[in-house]
């Protein structure tokens, strides 16, 4: 990935002696303080197309002045290099105090109102999304393959039906006060935008109590369900909700367990708690293993 990152940096005529890694999962994310900006790298093949939805969302944040990062102006993307692209954003330099729970409410309720651009967006589809991330894995056993492409057989047809029933809202798909940034003036906004799509809004309050019950986080999901005035775990749609997320909690480390240090024994142990329906295992954050 930093060989990549030269690569880009060099068409870009930005220097990278100050870069610096900010994460390594399924996008290598560098900032470069100097010359100002942040490189968003795909590092498989099949999420290359993320970058070019991406890319095109972050053109309509701008033109609808929305509480987000910017992408950096006066560069045609995404950026190719031989099979990865990059998208290239304004950094914003870290600002106490951080971004808090409540800050993750309020942008949420005003994401949630954004009108839906003038061009394609995906429907949330976290089925269809993990299976081409196991499709993708070359580090799978044949009986996690299969137990995995399972489970998505028997979550799809309840997805389909939340999906169809609930109005398409603009959702993040990731949402968690990880994605958040505190900007100099003290505002804060929203980052990391592979996962948006058209869906229903409930999508955005679940990262955070199905994180709350298997990372051992006490008190957030609360604040959340207060700033932004539901309570997602009182939704009839809640147990779909928490299945859907927690598959993609475990399937958006298959690509990785040949790659990335650290993920095969973490994505062990959630495959293991899930098939033995052990609904209190403690997971550890995948970006914690990098540290």
């Amino acid at each position: 990935m930093t060989a990549i990152l030269h690569r880009i940096t060099g068409k870009l005529q930005v220097p990278h002696t100050d870069a610096r890694l900010l994460q390594l999962t399924n996008n290598a994310v560098f900032a470069l303080p100097q010359p100002g900006i942040v490189i968003r790298i795909s590092r498989t093949q099949r999420l290359r197309d993320r970058a070019d939805k991406v890319a095109a969302l972050g053109i309509w944040f701008t033109a609808t002045n929305a509480a987000t990062i910017r992408l950096t102006p006066g560069i045609d993307q995404p950026v190719l290099v031989d099979d990865f692209a990059a998208t290239i954003w304004d950094y914003i330099p870290p600002t106490p105090p951080e971004p808090t729970i409540e800050d993750l409410g309020h942008v949420l309720q005003h994401f949630h109102r954004i009108a839906p651009p003038p061009f394609d967006l995906p429907a949330w589809d976290p089925v269809g999304d993990a299976r081409r991330r196991i499709t993708d894995a070359e580090g799978l056993s044949e009986h996690d393959h299969d137990y995995l492409l399972t489970w998505c057989d028997q979550l799809a047809p309840q997805v389909d039906a939340l999906r169809d029933t609930a109005p398409p809202t603009l959702i993040h798909g990731d949402a968690h006060t990880g994605n958040l940034l505190r900007t100099p003036d003290g505002g804060v906004v929203l980052c990391d935008f592979d996962a948006t799509s058209l869906g229903p809004w409930q999508v955005d309050l679940t990262a955070v109590p199905v994180g709350e019950a298997r990372f051992g986080r006490h008190g957030a999901h609360r604040r959340l369900a207060t700033a932004y005035g539901r309570d997602v775990t009182t939704d009839p749609a809640w147990p779909v909700l928490r299945q859907a997320r927690e598959l993609k909690m475990i399937a958006a480390a298959a690509p990785l367990l040949r790659s990335t240090p650290g993920i095969t024994d973490e994505f062990a142990l959630r495959l293991r708690t899930v098939q033995d329906r052990d609904s209190h295992a403690r997971w550890t954050p995948f970006a914690d293993l990098q540290r």
